[in-house]
């Protein structure tokens, strides 16, 4: 049986990615964990600690899914990048 998988949105409207929903899910969690409880993080803070955190227990390229993920998440306007920032800072919408 093929797995579920999930399109992905883009904030400037650019062509998403198929992903395993599982994987989603998984990376989504995690970023709005971490968003929620830090409540505001660069994006580099962000990916660093999902490597950190995920890349023994995660079966993909965790940095490749945080990008994925959290563009999904900015089009969908539950994250959002803070305007003028550098380096460039999330939190929840």
């Amino acid at each position: 049986m093929e797995e579920e998988k999930i399109l992905t949105l883009h904030p400037h409207g650019k062509k998403g990615v198929n992903i395993l929903k599982r994987r989603y899910d998984v990376i989504k969690a995690y970023i709005l964990d971490t968003i929620e409880k830090e409540e505001i993080i660069t994006y580099s803070e962000l990916s660093d600690r999902a490597h950190q955190d995920l890349s023994d227990s995660f079966d993909g390229k965790v940095i490749w899914y945080v990008v994925s993920v959290k563009l999904d998440l900015e089009a969908r306007n539950i994250i959002e990048r803070i305007p003028k920032t550098s380096p460039h800072q999330l939190r929840i919408k």
